[in-house]
């Protein structure tokens, strides 16, 4: 768990390459465990959520392709969609350059948001009106 592992990488070459171990390993999890995670719609390229992981759920996301996060009010690991059928298929999976945020591009069936929206991230901010204003419609499951 160290910032300065992935500090002395900073110069790597493009295309160098390093065990998976090693770098989740150095990753850097906050004081419960946990480190966030970005899923992004791997074809649009839109934001769909944020939620956190533990070195479980990032090992089960890993193995088995499906995106798997903790759940911070229900303390327990949950996969994206098994409820709602909204699965999420990992795509791929990136580290940012100090380890401690994990970019998952990702294949969507269904909302990504328990609202039903497609994603999360629907209060839209109007500095200049000094406003938010909520976009696109909930469609609860």
């Amino acid at each position: 768990m160290s910032k300065a592992f992935f500090q002395r990488l900073e110069n790597s070459a493009h295309d160098h390459r390093l065990p998976l171990a090693q770098v989740v390993d150095n990753l850097c999890f906050n004081e419960q465990g946990l480190i966030p995670v970005i899923a992004q719609d791997c074809s649009s390229k839109t934001v769909l959520m944020q939620a956190w992981m533990n070195r479980e759920a990032l090992h089960k996301t890993l193995h088995t392709g499906r995106m798997v996060y903790w759940s911070r009010s229900r303390h327990r690991l949950w996969e994206k969609g098994a409820s709602s059928g909204h699965r999420q298929k990992l795509i791929s999976m990136s580290f940012d350059c100090d380890g401690d945020v994990i970019l998952c591009q990702v294949e969507q069936q269904g909302a990504a948001c328990h609202t039903g929206r497609p994603a999360c991230f629907y209060f839209a901010v109007e500095p200049e009106q000094q406003q938010v204003r909520v976009i696109g419609d909930a469609n609860p499951p």
